[in-house]
């Protein structure tokens, strides 16, 4: 095959163009209201989406003219001029409910941390191109993380807390360029102590005055860690030892707070912790072969408590209102119907009135009477469920994971680090904004307010992921023509 005769994949053009069309028409159905919209007028947000969209494919179209040696030249340049926009955009954004993340240019608003995404992939994928790192060396990984921290710092500053977080997504990709499976861990567990620990911070455990939040937590904390020991050494007999001991003191210090005084039972597997953290750490001392391994247990275990008490003074103390309701809502500690829960209540009542087969193309009560804020947007989806019903939601979803699973096929594909780290990037991007954007829609996830990807109305959303899908495209292209 000639290498002029080479072109851009298929598959991802067509998904890309069909995701386009059927969010068209789902913004249709998002917008007409009792009254009817004239759906190509500009003034409307379907004529303003037509418009995003002619301009997504003149950029599709220039992406795939261009050199890729141009895109690898000038990522880090376009890097940090997105850092300098994204620390000015705060001081010249005007406020826009609580965030100033979004730049007037008369005609438009454009908002940057969209642009940021692509700048932040295309720059990680230069930077370990060139180191050729792999990320198990923690110091590789840490300067690798900043890349990845500074745009979420700067981020968070505009009061974007939830595009913040997309960024996060990039840590799969880490994983994939030789990130130790540890991280991912730690993250995991931060995650089940966080929900675990507040929502059940208020229920007792019967006959004591600890909470079952705390309590299990600290047993989890006890029982990794020591799984961590028995793994890493296997024959050592203090494990078990130290697991019978543990079950002996809890058992009698639940007895006695039972039957004689009632009193706090963590602080029983407080003092258990810190007195493991004391035998690895003289362990490690004493026998330099196990000091890494000892001594990263010991710090899981300091590490685990501090974030377990710390999780309830940020929830308490750091969030703003609107966020501890959320959060609040989200783990079924409050039913605000009318506050806090009341968009994604109102969501779930939207997709649930839409049964097997939907209400029918611009048909949806809800829809017409707005009783979904953000419909059109963030809450899109609750669109295609009540018109189109679970038919309609499946075929959306199936369309997203075909996506998904051909990116990845040609993330593995590539034969450039800087390709296929950066298709990695893309993949992740996407698969985190489908499953946190859809997630929240039915109460899954807490509300964070991110777009569903070439779905939700809005130009700077569809460019970002336009910029994000057609580079990779075209360094697909590229791979594939060196091939032949």
């Amino acid at each position: 095959m000639q290498r002029e005769n080479v072109r851009a994949d298929k598959i991802v053009i067509f998904l890309y163009v069909l995701l386009l069309v059927m969010g068209w028409l789902t913004l249709c159905g998002a917008s007409n209201g009792l009254d009817g919209v004239d759906f190509l007028a500009w003034e409307s947000r379907t004529g303003k989406q037509l418009v995003w969209m002619g301009l997504a494919f003149v950029i599709g179209i220039v992406i795939l003219k261009t050199e890729v040696r141009y895109i690898d030249t000038f990522s880090g340049f376009f890097y940090w001029v997105m850092m300098v926009i994204l620390l000015l955009t705060p001081f010249v954004a005007k406020d826009i409910k609580g965030s100033r993340s979004w730049i007037s240019l008369g005609f438009m608003n454009i908002q940057p941390a969209e642009f940021a995404k692509c700048a932040t992939a295309l720059f990680l994928a230069r930077f370990l191109q060139q180191t050729d790192w792999r990320l198990d060396k923690f110091h590789n990984l840490v300067r690798t993380a900043c890349i990845v921290l500074l745009p979420m710092a700067l981020i968070v500053l505009q009061h974007e807390t939830g595009t913040a977080l997309v960024f996060a997504a990039f840590f799969l990709m880490f994983y994939r360029e030789g990130m130790t499976g540890t991280i991912l861990l730690l993250a995991l567990s931060a995650i089940v102590y966080f929900v675990v620990g507040i929502k059940y911070s208020a229920v007792p455990v019967p006959g004591t005055l600890s909470s079952v939040g705390e309590f299990t937590v600290l047993i989890l904390i006890a029982l990794s860690s020591l799984g961590m020991l028995k793994v890493y050494r296997p024959r050592l007999r203090l494990t078990s030892r130290m697991l019978l001991a543990g079950v002996l003191i809890v058992l009698t210090g639940w007895l006695v707070s039972r039957f004689v005084h009632p009193f706090d039972v963590s602080w029983c597997l407080l003092i258990l912790l810190v007195v493991e953290v004391c035998i690895l750490l003289s362990q490690a001392i004493g026998e330099r072969s196990v000091w890494n391994h000892f001594t990263l247990i010991s710090l899981f275990v300091l590490g685990s408590m501090s974030f377990l008490y710390s999780a309830d003074y940020a929830l308490n103390h750091v969030l703003q209102p609107h966020q501890q309701g959320r959060v609040r809502v989200l783990l079924g500690m409050d039913e605000d119907l009318r506050g806090a829960g009341y968009n994604v209540n109102q969501a779930k009542i939207a997709i649930g009135s839409g049964g097997l087969t939907g209400k029918g193309f611009m048909n949806g009560t809800q829809t017409k009477l707005d009783y979904v804020p953000e419909q059109a947007t963030d809450f899109i989806f609750c669109t295609v469920g009540e018109e189109e019903g679970f038919v309609g939601c499946l075929a959306v979803l199936v369309t997203y994971l075909c996506l998904i699973l051909r990116l990845l096929f040609l993330a593995e594909r590539q034969t450039s680090r800087f390709s296929r780290v950066y298709g990695y990037c893309v993949l992740c991007i996407f698969l985190f904004h489908l499953i946190v954007n859809i997630g929240m829609v039915i109460g899954l996830m807490p509300v964070i307010g991110i777009p569903l990807p070439l779905f939700s109305y809005g130009g700077s959303s569809l460019w970002g992921f336009t910029l994000l899908l057609f580079l990779f495209l075209r360094m697909d292209l590229e791979s594939r023509s060196r091939s032949y």
